[in-house]
């Protein structure tokens, strides 16, 4: 089985873009690869160094992963702030990080353009960190998105480095994970790009039925076509797309034959649309409530989670405090 690694946002919440792209293969990936699966708090002070309430969102996060299917049981799923040994590796692979390499990063420069005023030492070396985050655990394959290419790319230099500096072959050089197939990209209702929190154009798992409802009757759309079989336009055509995942078949084709002939009603497209985004995620959002609700449990997994990060993190500091030259007096 390889060892696979990747980090989860603290600052929640999921969208159904994050759970058509990536949550669903985690879901399978879990029961064919040795999994580890982080909650990064750490990163997350980079961009936001004065939460408010990192406890909640965190729990929140946490809760939102079990309840789509992650789990504790089969997969490691951890709190990255549990785990010193992270803190001590990223120390380490600082001392073999350079300056320029860093600002050359693209997410570091595109950080600084939109956060000007919060240019810290952390957001340099957030490569630094994914690095440990990975190696910490040898991992051979890690799930990135198109943005963090750039960042894995230099984890493999880090670990390539680190051997090279110490005549050793102890890190591997991680690849990014393929699941086997194109992941679906949901579209936001803004009429243009990918669903994101950031963007404020997405539905949360775990929204409300009102709230659900304002979004969707807003969402961006045309018009009207003016002939048969007319080419969609992009904010229509991310509807249908929509329509595809949380709707039956034969609904998408009613709605698509009305387009065609030029008989569709966007206003009541949209009400199928909101009634059938309110069934898909009324289980999650179930879940979730009921999950984060209950402290011990989220505490167990944590803890049990932490144990069985953290034997395979003290295993790779030992290793590396011995290759560098550490020795007790």
């Amino acid at each position: 089985m390889d060892i696979i690694v990747s980090g989860i946002r603290s600052t929640g919440n999921l969208h159904l873009g994050n759970y058509f792209g990536a949550i669903k293969n985690f879901v399978k990936m879990q029961h064919k690869n040795h999994c580890y699966f982080f909650i990064a708090d750490f990163h997350s002070l980079t961009t936001h160094p004065t939460p408010d309430d990192l406890y909640e969102k965190t729990k929140q996060v946490l809760s939102e992963y079990i309840a789509c299917g992650i789990d504790p049981e089969v997969a490691t799923i951890y709190l990255q702030s549990d785990l010193p040994e992270v803190a001590e590796l990223y120390l380490l692979l600082n001392m073999n990080a350079y300056v320029g390499e860093l600002e050359r990063t693209t997410t570091f420069k595109e950080k600084v353009r939109l956060q000007p005023n919060n240019v810290n030492a952390g957001l340099l070396t957030y490569p630094v960190l994914m690095a440990a985050d990975i190696i910490i655990h040898k991992a051979v394959k890690v799930p990135v998105g198109k943005d963090q290419e750039q960042n894995l790319e230099m984890t493999r230099r880090f670990a390539r480095r680190f051997n090279h500096m110490y005549k050793v072959d102890y890190f591997p050089e991680p690849v990014p994970y393929n699941f086997g197939e194109s992941l679906i990209k949901i579209p936001g209702l803004d009429g243009k790009g990918k669903m994101g929190k950031s963007e404020g154009n997405g539905i949360f798992l775990s929204e409300d039925p009102e709230s659900i409802s304002q979004k969707v009757m807003r969402a961006v759309t045309d018009s009207g076509p003016t002939r048969n079989n007319q080419e969609m336009s992009e904010p229509v055509k991310n509807l249908f797309t929509l329509m595809t995942v949380v709707s039956e078949s034969g609904t998408v084709e009613f709605f698509r034959n009305k387009y065609n002939n030029c008989e569709i009603r966007y206003g009541e497209m949209k009400q199928q649309l909101v009634d059938d985004i309110i069934l898909f995620t009324k289980p999650f959002r179930e879940k979730i409530l009921d999950i984060s609700s209950n402290e011990n449990y989220l505490r167990k997994v944590v803890r049990e989670g932490a144990e069985k990060a953290r034997e395979s993190a003290a295993k790779t500091i030992r290793d590396v405090r011995k290759i560098i030259g550490f020795k007790s007096f």
